[in-house]
């Protein structure tokens, strides 16, 4: 139900699972696997996989923090959007990419909850993309120091309330893992 004109497709979108965003996340081992899953899974279905990859000044370019984590690998052909900003739509190349593959519909995975992937689903929608969360492959650490819930409980309430998301002509929710549906 996307409001983009002629944008049927759907994409998986993996947001900064790098090392240095994911070195002390919750849960950091099975979300990691479940974005391998996904991407296995959206590769067998020739949907496209497009990868968001932060840089600023503590996860600088090029450094082993930046990097992608080793368990994922990315192929040649997949788009690699790098951003500054939590939302992967500003000043990105990412609404080019997913306007040039047709993309109206995005499956979003990655890290932080509270942050990039936070930002970036409310970027989509706001811009006419139905956006999924798939619930157990999003993670983050723990910011209790600076006030905020644990981590398990910030990934419950963004799913919590990403699960009932509206707007006119778009759709939103949540999924796990073992039930995307990229169709």
């Amino acid at each position: 139900m996307t409001t983009l004109e002629n944008r049927p497709n759907t994409a998986l979108l993996v947001i900064d699972v790098q090392n240095g965003v994911v070195a002390g996340a919750y849960e950091r081992d099975a979300v990691v696997a479940n974005v391998g899953s996904l991407v296995e899974k959206a590769r067998r279905e020739r949907v496209p996989v497009v990868w968001v990859q932060h840089s600023d000044e503590q996860l600088a370019r090029e450094s082993d923090d930046w990097r992608i984590v080793p368990e994922l690998t990315l192929d040649e052909a997949e788009p690699l959007v790098e951003k500054h900003y939590g939302d992967a739509f500003e000043e990105t190349t990412l609404e080019t990419v997913l306007a040039d593959l047709g993309v109206g519909r995005l499956v979003v995975a990655g890290a932080q909850t509270d942050a990039c992937v936070r930002s970036t689903l409310h970027g989509a929608f706001v811009r006419g993309y139905d956006a999924v969360l798939v619930s157990d492959a999003h993670t983050t650490e723990d910011q209790t120091a600076w006030g905020a819930p644990p981590p398990d409980l910030v990934i419950a309430h963004t799913n919590l309330y990403w699960t009932y998301q509206t707007a006119p002509g778009r759709t939103a929710g949540t999924v796990k893992t073992r039930d995307v549906d990229f169709g």
